[in-house]
């Protein structure tokens, strides 16, 4: 286990964040180093019209196991040790099976979880969406994972499609995407949303007052030559 601190957390960056959107988020993270955009893992809990989730990941991975009715200790351990405002992020690719519905959802948000974050199926969706949860996967099954599968790391550096995401990175995620943030760039990444989020505020007046949208966008263009 990758042992984390949460005290180290910056959750005023993270507030600043949680101001602007996914798009926002990738355009400045594009160009620093990590690409953070995970692709084909989309909303299926319930999020509030221009609600984003953002907040420091747990990280929990399942591996292969045809063992059946195996306890899911680490999973459950992870749920019950969550930081508030914290993101369960589970890698259960491994093989077919949801280790995540209405029970885990249930727990993580009575222990104040912002979200869960699947890389893998989900299932029980419309008891989920009663909690009013956030859950965000790559597809919804009924299928268990008894006999399939079974957590047995958290807190450990996971590696989905490319994109590293160890334990204290921050997960931003809306309607459109899920984006990761490596903790060491929060500060920076917080920055350089506020500064496009006012460039585009400053633009958007302009284009509702009127004005010729290739002449304001981007900043500092100076409109057809």
């Amino acid at each position: 286990m990758a042992a984390y601190d949460y005290n180290k957390t910056d959750w005023v960056a993270i507030k600043r964040l949680s101001k602007w959107y996914s798009g926002d988020i990738h355009d400045v993270l594009d160009g620093r180093g990590p690409y953070g955009f995970l692709k084909g893992i989309g909303q299926f809990g319930v999020l509030a019209p221009g609600q984003v989730i953002c907040g420091p990941a747990s990280t929990i991975r399942y591996e292969p196991s045809e063992r059946v009715g195996q306890p899911q200790d680490v999973y459950h351990g992870a749920i019950d040790a969550v930081v508030k405002g914290g993101i369960l992020m589970v890698d259960s690719s491994c093989a077919e099976g949801s280790g995540t519905g209405e029970l885990m959802s249930s727990g993580a948000k009575t222990k104040g979880a912002a979200a869960t974050i699947v890389n893998g199926t989900v299932r029980d969706l419309a008891e989920v969406r009663k909690l009013d949860y956030p859950l965000f996967a790559r597809g919804m099954s009924p299928v268990g994972v008894s006999g399939r599968m079974e957590a047995t790391h958290y807190q450990v550096d996971l590696d989905i499609d490319g994109v590293r995401i160890a334990p204290g990175d921050i997960i931003f995620a809306d309607v459109t995407g899920v984006v990761v943030i490596p903790s060491e760039l929060v500060g920076v990444i917080a920055d350089a949303a506020d500064e496009l989020g006012k460039n585009e505020a400053s633009c958007r007046q302009r284009i509702l007052a009127g004005e010729n949208l290739q002449e304001i966008w981007p900043v500092g263009s100076t409109g057809p030559a």
